[in-house]
């Protein structure tokens, strides 16, 4: 869908005089001609952004009108969509593991598929107050830690990420979550800046993706989220390079890290582990299927 048709979308759909009913018909007409996957949730979820009230109202009241400052709002949500903005970013958050975290251009959008990591890491502590300490490598939203944070009662843990505005944005989310007073984050190069004290338990979501095929990837990814948290190098791998003997140093005895892969990189980060003295422990699987958690331990425990 080229500018001037999306503009012309946008604009059909901003009629101070239409009803709930028919800015959701005309609304997913247009994001359904832009082939997106979901255009009658996406119409609803971005209409009931613009009102400020629930999906189900819509459903409730189909032929309640849309006040002209809604009808503007919605309007300009929907050329942003159509431009394959995320919807995330349209609409502030995104949950992961149940929990609301707030989104922004500085940071990747938190992914199902890195919930794995939190599984893996309640497969690995049984005994959830084996946890005292946590650290989040690349925290981005603050996603990992603070899953973590409010899977692990008796911890508090230490979140790291290379831009400013990312660490503040996880700031931010630990206190609307209410765990301000059990993480901290800043800005650093991975665990570079810690002086002292390990940790049990320590996770990442490194960038992972080979550098010539992030231009291939969907829009919402290619042109919206940050490339320095994609762009894993020629082969995938340089981030891991770099990361992994971090780990093996904050590492605490008995400790576990649980690093994400992208698919089909299992046997190589395994092989980078063991040259810096982790152990693999086994790697989980996420829904679809692709080893996504991999479990590491150092060797001397």
């Amino acid at each position: 869908m080229t500018r001037p048709d999306r503009d012309a979308a946008a604009a059909s759909c901003a009629d101070p005089a239409g009803t709930v009913g028919a800015f959701l018909c005309r609304a997913g007409q247009h994001l359904r001609a832009a082939a997106l996957d979901t255009p009658r949730l996406e119409a609803r979820l971005l209409l009931a952004h613009a009102l400020g009230c629930r999906t189900e109202d819509l459903l409730r009241e189909p032929r309640a009108p849309v006040p002209p400052g809604a009808a503007g709002r919605f309007a300009a949500l929907l050329r942003r969509r159509l431009e394959r903005e995320p919807m995330a970013h349209l609409l502030g958050t995104q949950e992961f593991w149940s929990l609301p975290f707030s989104v922004s251009a500085a940071t990747l959008i938190p992914r199902p598929d890195t919930e794995t990591l939190i599984e893996a890491a309640l497969a690995a502590f049984p005994r959830r107050e084996a946890v005292r300490r946590v650290l989040d490598l690349g925290t981005g939203t603050g996603c990992l830690l603070l899953a973590a944070l409010s899977e692990f009662p008796e911890a508090t843990g230490v979140g790291v990420d290379s831009v400013p505005d990312a660490a503040a944005l996880a700031r931010r989310n630990a206190a609307g979550l209410g765990l301000h007073g059990r993480a901290g984050f800043f800005a650093g190069s991975w665990a570079a800046a810690l002086a002292g004290g390990r940790f049990d338990l320590v996770l990442s979501n490194p960038p992972y993706i080979e550098t010539e095929t992030i231009a291939g990837l969907a829009p919402e990814v290619a042109r919206h989220e940050p490339f320095s948290a994609l762009n894993g190098g020629a082969d995938g791998l340089d981030a891991y390079r770099s990361l992994l003997p971090e780990v093996r140093r904050v590492l605490a005895p008995h400790g576990r890290a649980v690093v994400e892969l992208g698919q089909g990189q299992r046997a190589a980060v395994e092989a980078l582990a063991g040259e810096i003295g982790l152990r693999p422990l086994g790697c989980r699987a996420d829904l679809g299927g692709v080893d996504r958690a991999l479990l590491l331990a150092s060797d001397a425990t």
